[in-house]
């Protein structure tokens, strides 16, 4: 067996609620992506209380309260579209912290109700920003809220090395579950999970790929910023920690592609998720179609299903929003030369991945 990575498990006096995060399962997945036996390992976030951003969301605090940025008892803020304000919730009350969230309409009324339930106080912005849209209006209105909050603290998740440094224990975990990974696939929001874990196992495998999952209307990979239905992925800010220079390909993924595929690994393997896990696994069974036999493909699927039931698994909800709900697509992606060569719609693939100022 390999040798483990730091496995960063919280000391005994955390261990009331923090030790419910981590170690999470590994599963194999191949129909509907694949006939011939071919596949790839997905990671099950989900089966965290609320989804990979537990991780960060420990982590932030617990480093920013060691550096005495956040003080006992002090106000954490922070935007969020749902799964980074459940793990927050979860910190705050671990630690003894309140928690202030702030989101947008899109954000999911089951969301909304859990973070309620769990104590965490929301507002809502009404109206997105001229430049940088929700994610821009959110942001400027943390600032607001930190300046009304004295001794309150933000974590910052799109800048934050701690969330990037966060992702080592998960990296830990995959080199102890499955050994070597050839192909890593990571949907990219803040850029967090898939820096960090990639710099993790690169200590051990410098060869290995990493493959960015983005959505069709994000600016993350040079895209223009168009309004965007799928949450927890893409962006229409430039988040500093996406590490543009660790991927090897992007792909863009539309609503339906990942809607469609959400559904059917639900129904052939009874692993999926929400947007990203829909996404990451259009991508992750194209890849284990089209490379050679035994290459180890590793997905990361940030969440789980359930608080989904009111978006990608209702048919109303796709219905309205012109989505059609079909076979996932089994067929190979459109290419482009490079990020700015044609605004994509579709799932599309480009092998030119290059950071933002360099565009």
């Amino acid at each position: 067996m390999p040798a483990l990575l730091d496995s960063g498990l919280p000391t005994s006096e955390e261990a009331r609620l923090t030790h419910v995060v981590g170690n999470t399962p590994v599963v194999w997945i191949d129909a509907p992506f694949t006939p011939d036996g071919r596949g790839f390992w997905a990671k099950l976030e989900g089966a965290n209380p609320g989804g990979i951003k537990d991780r960060p969301a420990l982590h932030m605090v617990r480093r920013a309260r060691e550096r005495g940025d956040l003080r006992p008892g002090g106000r954490i803020i922070e935007s969020t579209s749902g799964t980074l304000g459940l793990g927050l919730a979860l910190a705050g009350i671990a630690f003894g912290h309140p928690v202030t969230l702030v989101s947008d309409p899109g954000m999911e009324p089951l969301m909304y109700r859990l973070l309620r339930a769990y104590g965490a106080e929301i507002e809502t912005v009404e109206a997105p920003a001229a430049e940088g849209g929700w994610q821009q209006a959110r942001r400027d209105r943390v600032m607001q809220l930190l300046s009304e909050h004295p001794g309150s603290w933000c974590p910052d998740q799109y800048n934050n090395p701690d969330n990037v440094a966060a992702y080592a224990p998960l990296a830990a975990e995959l080199w102890h579950q499955l050994g070597r990974t050839d192909v890593l696939v990571c949907s990219v929001g803040t850029g967090g999970h898939s820096a960090g874990i990639s710099r993790a196992l690169r200590r051990h495998q410098p060869d290995l790929e990493v493959v960015g999952v983005d959505t069709v209307g994000s600016t993350i990979f040079g895209q223009p910023a168009r309004p965007r239905l799928m949450r927890g992925l893409g962006s229409s800010i430039h988040p500093r920690n996406v590490d543009h220079a660790i991927f090897s390909e992007v792909h863009w993924v539309a609503p339906g592609e990942a809607v469609s595929a959400c559904r059917a690994m639900a129904s052939s393997s009874y692993a999926s998720g929400g947007w990203s896990v829909g996404a990451v696994g259009v991508v992750a069974g194209w890849i284990a179609r089209t490379r050679p036999r035994g290459t180890r493909i590793t997905a990361i699927f940030p969440d789980g299903p359930q608080r989904y039931f009111d978006t990608v698994y209702n048919d109303e909800f796709c219905r309205d929003r012109g989505i059609e709900v079909s076979p996932p697509p089994l067929h190979d992606p459109d290419e482009i030369i490079h990020p700015d060569a044609a605004e994509v719609r579709r799932w599309t693939r480009c092998a030119a991945v290059v950071a933002s100022e360099e565009r």
